[in-house]
């Protein structure tokens, strides 16, 4: 198991044994011996602006869903959004004349996500000439992203589409929180500051921010050169 797995299990085991020794079937605490190991964080992997742009650009314009999965890519990429977000993501909560979505996160937090240009028009363009096609009269939905048969997408299904596009770009193991990953480097790389994209990506704590440092180098270099005696 991985170290996170592991200390989440002797977590558990730790309250079960307070538990069991709070009713007195038990004498002593057998759980109190247990260590939780210490956790740390993995370096997400990110792909390059190049990549990114290979990536949206791979929808076929001959596909019937062409515009849907155009609009989702952006989607992604340019607000962050994780694949249950912008499944579950309405018609309504996208204010396309302000270039802005509101979103329902995780503990269902709510944050509102600026999304850029290319985003807005490929959604616009969507919501205009497709998804009226796409949407079920008999069982109409204000999600956005529908199915070939007007049913909401799962978040599975974003994997899906995700998965087959990469593929079709030529990019391998490309997922859709790898875009999300992507959105916060490319933002600390360009010189956002921590705390904003902190906001951005709803985190709570910030150290789960502080991750997308260690990612990206390339600031890091360009200080050494400019400052360093010796570069």
């Amino acid at each position: 198991m991985a170290v996170s797995s592991i200390a989440r299990h002797v977590a558990t085991m730790r309250v079960f044994g307070r538990f069991i020794e709070s009713t007195d079937l038990i004498e002593r605490n057998f759980a109190e011996f247990l260590v939780r190991p210490k956790t740390w964080q993995t370096v997400a992997r990110v792909m390059g602006i190049k990549q990114v742009v290979k990536l949206l650009e791979s929808p076929d314009p001959a596909h019937p869903l062409y515009l849907r999965d155009r609009s989702l890519l952006e989607l992604l990429y340019a607000g962050g959004l994780r694949a249950t977000e912008i499944a579950s993501l309405s018609v309504d909560a996208l204010h396309l004349d302000l270039g802005v979505a509101r979103v329902m996160g995780k503990g269902s937090r709510e944050r509102i996500v600026p999304i850029g240009l290319p985003a807005v028009a490929a959604t616009k363009q969507y919501v205009t000439e497709l998804r009226p096609n796409l949407l079920r009269r008999d069982a109409a939905t204000g999600h956005l992203m529908l199915s070939r048969t007007g049913r909401p997408i799962t978040r599975v299904v974003v994997w899906q589409i995700v998965g087959r596009l990469a593929k079709r770009a030529g990019l391998r193991h490309v997922h859709p929180h790898q875009l999300r990953h992507c959105f916060a480097t490319h933002l600390l790389a360009g010189g956002a500051d921590l705390r904003t994209v902190q906001e951005l990506l709803g985190h709570v704590n910030i150290r789960t921010t502080q991750v997308y440092t260690h990612v990206d180098r390339s600031h890091l270099k360009k200080v050494i050169k400019k400052y360093h005696p010796r570069p």
